[in-house]
């Protein structure tokens, strides 16, 4: 019986996507280039030991929120405004684009339910963010999703 291999990692293509947003923020390199980078970062990723074997990002995610961020960054700001309680241009960087990497999720990924898009933004501010960032991302996309899912968020409670 041949075992079928696990499905590409989510979380993963998240945070390889986080780190070409925050690297086209920082130094204004295009699309074009940082997509490339990421594929050379995946390809040199240290191959998984016997007991943790590496995890295949799903990299249709990964290069779908990379360009559906890039493309939709004023309304994707606009849309983040309302529940901000500084300017957008005041955020860290991390917690910048993880907000606008959710708020497309929540716009676009309608299959995808919108605690997990949450929880997964959570993790990442823990893992690459300020001490307290997570706290922050959480309180903004709640609101977010409050506005964008409504119909979701009131079948959920």
């Amino acid at each position: 019986m041949t075992k079928k291999p696990p499905p590409p990692d989510r979380h993963l293509a998240r945070a390889l996507a986080l780190q070409g947003l925050y690297h086209w923020q920082i130094s204004g390199t295009d699309e074009t280039t940082i997509e490339a980078n990421l594929v050379e970062l995946v390809l040199t990723q240290e191959e998984g030991s016997a007991s943790r074997p590496r995890r295949e990002a799903d990299m249709e995610l990964c290069r779908a929120l990379l360009h559906g961020v890039m493309r939709e960054h004023v309304m994707l700001v606009e849309s983040l405004v309302p529940a901000l309680d500084r300017p957008f241009a005041e955020l860290s960087p991390i917690e910048a684009n993880l907000l606008l990497m959710a708020t497309w999720e929540l716009t676009y990924c309608l299959d995808t339910p919108y605690r997990v898009i949450l929880n997964e933004a959570i993790e990442l501010a823990k893992r690459f963010g300020s001490n307290e960032g997570h706290r922050y991302v959480n309180g903004v996309l709640d609101k977010v999703a409050a506005a964008l899912r409504p119909e979701e968020i009131s079948a959920a409670k």
